[in-house]
C-alpha cells in the first residue's frame, strides 16, 4: 500500500520542524509527504522542502482549502493528514497501513490524541476534549467523527467526495465537513495505535476555541435540510 501524508501549514516553520523530524523516525516511512503551504510568511515552505516533502502552495487561506489542496496532491492510495503542532508516535504510518489493510469496508478512520504541552497536570483533559467534540458531532453525523490531527482515507473515497466539500469556505471546520460526505458513502472507523501528540493551543485563552465551535456550528448548519439529523440517520440505516 502507497500512502501518502499531508502537512497543510501557515507560519508554524518551528513546530513543522519538530513534525517531520518525527515523521523521519516511522517504523514504516511514508512513501510522500505533502507539505501545502498555505500563504506562509515565514519559512515553512523553504523547512518542508529541506527536509525532503513536497510543497504544495495553496494561496486561498483557509483550512479547508489547504487541505484539500493536499489531499488533491497525493498518490498514495492511502491518504494521512496530520498538523504542522503535531508529534506522531513512532509506528503512526505502520499503524495506519495495517489497520486499513485489516479494515476493507471501512473509507476513512481516525485515531486518538494526547496533549504534548501546556500545563502538565491538565494534558489529560485531551480525553475531555476529543470525548465532547465526537459527542457533540456524532449527534449530527450519526456516526463517529474524523479528527483532523489524526486521520486517514483511501485516496479513492476522497476522489468520491472532493467535488461536494467546502474548500472555499474558510469558516467550515473541514474535519467535520469531510465527516458528512465520507460518512454518506462508507464506514468511518477508529485506528488502533499510539495517540497522536497535540497541542493544547485551541484550548488556550483567546479566540481559537470559540472560533472552533463557530465553525463547526456553521458545518452542521451547511448540510441542512438534506443531513438535517432525522433524515441523515433513516439514510443511515437504510444503507446498513
Amino acid at each position: 500500500m502507497y500512502i501518502s501524508v499531508v502537512i497543510p501549514v501557515r507560519d508554524d516553520a518551528e513546530l513543522l520542524t519538530r513534525c517531520l523530524a518525527a515523521l523521519r523516525e516511522q517504523t514504516r516511512q511514508a512513501d510522500e509527504v505533502i507539505v501545502v503551504d498555505n500563504a506562509s510568511s515565514d519559512a515553512s515552505a523553504a523547512i518542508a522542502a529541506s527536509a525532503g516533502a513536497r510543497v504544495v502552495s495553496c494561496p486561498e487561506v483557509g483550512i479547508p482549502a489547504a487541505a484539500a489542496a493536499g489531499y488533491d496532491a497525493a498518490t498514495g492510495d492511502l491518504i494521512l493528514r496530520l498538523d504542522a503542532d503535531c508529534v506522531p508516535p513512532s509506528t503512526w504510518v505502520e499503524d495506519a497501513g495495517a489497520w486499513f489493510s485489516r479494515s476493507p469496508r471501512c473509507v476513512a478512520a481516525t485515531g486518538g490524541a494526547r496533549f504534548i504541552d501546556g500545563p502538565r497536570a491538565l494534558r489529560w483533559t485531551a480525553l475531555i476534549y476529543l470525548g465532547a467534540y465526537e459527542i457533540a458531532t456524532g449527534s449530527a453525523l450519526g456516526h463517529r467523527p474524523l479528527f483532523g490531527s489524526n486521520m486517514a482515507m483511501r485516496t479513492d473515497a476522497w476522489h468520491a467526495v472532493r467535488e461536494h466539500v467546502h474548500r472555499h469556505d474558510a469558516e467550515t471546520h473541514d474535519d467535520l465537513d469531510l465527516s458528512f460526505h465520507l460518512g454518506s458513502i462508507g464506514r468511518i472507523g477508529r485506528m488502533a495505535g499510539q495517540r497522536m501528540g497535540i497541542s493544547m493551543r485551541p484550548l488556550w485563552p483567546g479566540r481559537a476555541f470559540g472560533r472552533r465551535m463557530r465553525r463547526g456550528t456553521r458545518t452542521v448548519r451547511l448540510h441542512w435540510p438534506e443531513d438535517f439529523p432525522p433524515y441523515r440517520w433513516k439514510r443511515l440505516r437504510a444503507r446498513g
